[in-house]
């Protein structure tokens, strides 16, 4: 179950972002995100920067006396910080400065009012970064310990200089969009003769609640995984959960009422990242929502309680027309999943 403190902080019945935004000015994107996502906005990520903007390239800026350098694969452990731990951490810095700049615009400031970072859990982490050698940080327990616990710390200085800054509470998404993958096995090394061990369960979990545990708030834990690892994250210490509703198919049913059962909460990723051939409306983006919990045999009050809406995944990749859309139909659906979940109907 989660905590009295989890409950206060985090609630249903809301809508978020999951964290990339298209485009390169953070003042742009910091407005629209607090002025659509005003109970609970999120501090964004630009990717369209390049190098140390995009998720990974973030979390050079979080870690302790730990950075990344580039390399023509992606990211790589560095032995001092250079220019790409720089550029990460500047980029770092200027996102912050306009959140703060738009919460204080819109009276947020001192509020108490929750806002949402995000940093890319560490197994996806120690699956996307390699060591000096080449290899993936994940083919090295000790690497992976060393990471892990770089990463923990680092996001919790920084959820506590943003809540510091703005006057907030904070919630911490980690993005786990490799989790499958590395439960299965199924990442490549450096080689096709090389392969990455599928990692059980138990060092799984453990690594993956370490980082968790170590937040002093609430953690929701989103995967965009074509098939989501949905009883492994009920096993997790995460209080709330997120995926991309439309990779849920009827094997998952079970571990969702479970999920929902242990008194987590679901971030259900309703809203597609792409703009759809056919315009869709609130109602059409809710309805997957409502069908899944009156199939679960809960009460609907349950949508107002334990569900927040959310885009599928990040929004990097969609035109900026798009992503706003997709922002106000989350919030229109998590209005409707608030204020009266049972006298929603569909044709």
């Amino acid at each position: 179950m989660t905590s009295g403190e989890d409950r206060f902080r985090l609630r249903g019945g809301i809508a978020t972002g999951v964290g990339s935004w298209p485009g390169a000015d953070p003042r742009e994107a910091a407005a629209t995100i607090v002025g659509e996502l005003g109970e609970l906005p999120h501090l964004v990520e630009l990717p369209a920067r390049g190098v140390g903007s995009d998720m990974i390239g973030r979390s050079s800026a979080l870690l302790v006396e730990m950075r990344f350098d580039s390399t023509t694969r992606g990211y790589r452990l560095a032995a001092r910080p250079g220019a790409v731990a720089r550029r990460a951490h500047d980029l770092l810095r200027s996102d912050l400065d306009a959140l703060e700049e738009a919460w204080e615009t819109a009276g947020f400031a001192g509020s108490g009012r929750p806002v949402k970072v995000q940093a890319v859990g560490p197994l996806s982490l120690a699956a996307q970064v390699e060591l000096p050698g080449g290899h993936r940080v994940l083919t090295d327990s000790g690497a992976l310990r060393d990471l892990s616990e770089s990463l923990a710390e680092g996001l919790r200085n920084h959820a506590a200089e943003v809540g510091k800054r703005l006057g907030a509470d904070v919630l911490v998404q980690l993005d786990e969009p490799l989790l499958t993958d590395v439960l299965d096995g199924t990442l490549r090394g450096v080689s096709v003769l090389n392969t990455v061990r599928a990692m059980p369960e138990p060092e799984a979990l453990h690594t993956l609640d370490a980082v968790i545990g170590a937040q002093s708030g609430p953690v929701l834990v989103h995967t965009c995984a074509a098939a989501p690892a949905l009883g492994f994250l009920r096993r997790s210490a995460a209080a709330a959960v997120g995926f991309d509703m439309a990779a849920i198919g009827t094997r998952d049913l079970d571990r969702i009422g479970e999920i929902l059962d242990a008194g987590k909460y679901l971030a259900l990723g309703l809203i597609p990242t792409t703009a759809p051939a056919v315009p869709q409306t609130w109602r059409e983006i809710a309805e997957p929502g409502v069908r899944l919990i009156d199939r679960l045999g809960f009460r609907r009050r349950l949508l107002a309680e334990q569900i927040l809406v959310t885009p599928a995944c990040g929004l990097a990749g969609a035109p900026l027309s798009w992503a706003r859309q997709a922002l106000t139909l989350a919030a229109e659906t998590a209005h409707a999943y608030a204020d009266e979940p049972e006298a929603l109907t569909f044709d």
